[in-house]
């Protein structure tokens, strides 16, 4: 099971709560029928899961009427929602291409512990406020290509004695 700060939910009902949350901000609603076709399964499997995650008040479910998220589920979905946006900003902060990135955020959110979502967070919010790019930031990226380090980048030897 996944950790999140509040309950213990599984990697598939994350992934339903932030489906749900993510179709309620498009559309203003949110359907069996669109819940299915985005995660590319049948609306029976649908259906069983929202009846789960009903009995866990993270939804409202009234069958042919669709689905709501509680005060409890739209919380999730928050924290969910950040988690996903810190590891994503990370991920191309390290020059990870976009479509990349949102594709292992999406798998990385879900095993990762909070407090390391937070300090990623914490360090992402700083790089993008910093005024300048952090000269570490191209020096990586100039290593990355190279695999060389600037001159002005090498830590210095200690000796050994």
């Amino acid at each position: 099971m996944a950790r999140t700060d509040e309950t213990e939910l599984t990697k598939s009902e994350e992934g339903y709560i932030e489906t749900i949350y993510a179709l309620i901000e498009e559309h203003g609603f949110a359907r069996v029928a669109d819940i299915a076709k985005t995660l590319g399964i049948k609306p029976p499997s649908v259906t069983s899961m929202l009846k789960r995650l009903d009995c866990q008040n993270f939804v409202k479910y009234t069958r042919y009427r669709g689905v709501t998220l509680t005060t409890k589920g739209r919380s999730i979905a928050r924290k969910l929602g950040r988690r996903h946006r810190a590891l994503k900003d990370f991920l191309i902060l390290l020059g990870v291409p976009e479509d990349s990135a949102e594709a292992d955020a999406c798998e990385m959110e879900h095993k990762v512990n909070p407090e390391t979502i937070r300090k990623i967070s914490k360090f992402v919010e700083f790089v993008q406020t910093a005024p300048n790019t952090p000269p570490f930031l191209l020096h990586f990226k100039k290593y990355e290509k190279t695999g060389k380090r600037p001159s002005h980048c090498k830590l210095e030897q200690k000796n050994a004695e």
